[in-house]
């Protein structure tokens, strides 16, 4: 039903959202920021009083001066550094104040400009009655009345208490000003008090109309989602941050190769091999910038990097991620592990590193075995001996 009447009945979602803000059609709470002005006031007071006081003194002297001296320049020098301390003592209380302001409207949904465009319905005279016999302006009256009222309870009761020591005639007078000064900040503090717990009470009735003014219907959901999905530019973004997610994640599983094959340039492939299991799996591989990740993640965790040019083509044409090496691979891929279980037999140093296979490649796959004259040179190490290195039977048989 809802749908078929066009009821608003869904939040509003992230993108509607930004639209009303970004053309500030949400309603704030103009009570909070003057009651918040009012309080940054009141707490500067002390010290602009204090600079007033120290300001009236040294204006008192530069008088006193020009009445000994009365000179035409010194009664307009006078008049100026007068006039020039008032902007010292306010400025700062000012600056408080507008900073205070301009918080909390940024943090009731910031502050927006636009272009003023005149509409009709600014000068219609049905949306004017709406608006002054409509709810808003209910709320806006009851909510002077309950300022009102709060505000006079706070101040009655905080009277009220300091009526006793005022009427006492027996203290001093110094005593009574004492007391009279202390009322009024007491009165002055409960005051802003309550027209703060006013403000946030009517942010809270403002949150409220927000939600309900920018709900939407269900189509308008469906229609929005519809437009975002279609956009390419969200579609692209999308599978860049999965890409990006994925590459994280299989980045990650380096650390758990037992070698590294690389190119070793333009390739790399991380194996791991796991006893129990019929073969080595692939858990990392990549061209260009990726397998130069993995070959700095291999080199930053100690993972031992051979050199072996046609296996690993192959095994990055031939394997996806999680990928047991296929059957046609295991003699060369043996040949590899047992390499590397000798390496690390010796100490970790002697496999850390790029090495290169004793007696060289082995050739696989002709178009495998194509490659560039640069890539061909190979630094053959010392032949390391066999160890004691018993893999699954599929790959014992590539060895015997």
């Amino acid at each position: 039903m809802s749908d078929a009447s066009g009821e608003k009945t869904e939040q509003a979602t992230e993108k509607r959202m930004k639209e009303v803000r970004s053309k500030g059609q949400l309603s704030k709470s103009q009570d909070l920021g003057a009651w918040v002005g009012v309080a940054a006031a009141v707490f500067m007071m002390p010290a602009t009083i204090a600079r007033a006081k120290a300001a009236g003194l040294m204006q008192m002297v530069s008088v006193q001066d020009v009445i000994a001296h009365p000179t035409t320049t010194r009664a307009t020098q006078a008049l100026r550094d007068g006039l020039g301390s008032i902007g010292g003592i306010l400025l700062p209380m000012l600056v408080v104040i507008a900073a205070a302001v301009l918080a909390v409207s940024v943090a009731q949904g910031g502050v927006h400009f636009k272009k003023s465009i005149l509409k009709f319905e600014h000068f219609n005279p049905i949306t004017g009655l709406k608006h002054m016999f409509g709810t808003q302006a209910l709320w806006n009256g009851a909510k002077v009345l309950l300022k009102t009222a709060a505000v006079a309870l706070v101040l009655w009761v905080v009277i009220k208490g300091l009526m006793p020591i005022l009427m006492n005639s027996g203290l001093p007078l110094e005593s009574l000003l004492a007391a009279a000064s202390h009322g009024v900040s007491s009165i002055t503090v409960a005051a802003v008090a309550a027209g703060l717990a006013m403000g946030g009470l009517d942010v809270m009735v403002v949150i409220r109309r927000n939600r309900k003014k920018t709900r939407m219907t269900k189509k308008e959901i469906k229609d929005e989602h519809k437009q975002s999905d279609g956009d390419p530019h969200i579609r692209q973004q999308r599978r860049q941050r999965a890409i990006a997610m994925s590459r994280n994640r299989m980045m990650a599983k380096v650390v758990d190769a037992d070698v590294v094959m690389i190119n070793p340039t333009e390739f790399a492939v991380a194996l791991r091999y796991e006893p129990g299991r019929s073969a080595p799996r692939v858990i990392a591989k990549g061209k260009g910038e990726v397998a130069r990740g993995i070959r700095e993640k291999a080199e930053a965790e100690g993972i031992p990097m051979v050199k072996d040019i046609p296996l690993t083509r192959a095994l990055h044409r031939l394997c996806e991620l999680g990928d047991e090496i296929p059957v046609d691979l295991y003699t060369p891929v043996a040949r590899v592990l047992t390499f590397v279980m000798a390496l690390k037999a010796r100490g970790s140093r002697d496999a850390q590193g790029t090495h290169s296979m004793p007696g060289g490649t082995i050739a696989l796959d002709p178009e495998d075995a194509l490659v560039d004259e640069q890539d061909s040179d190979e630094i053959v190490s010392d032949p390391a001996p066999t160890p004691d290195f018993a893999p699954t039977t599929s790959l014992i048989g590539a060895l015997s």
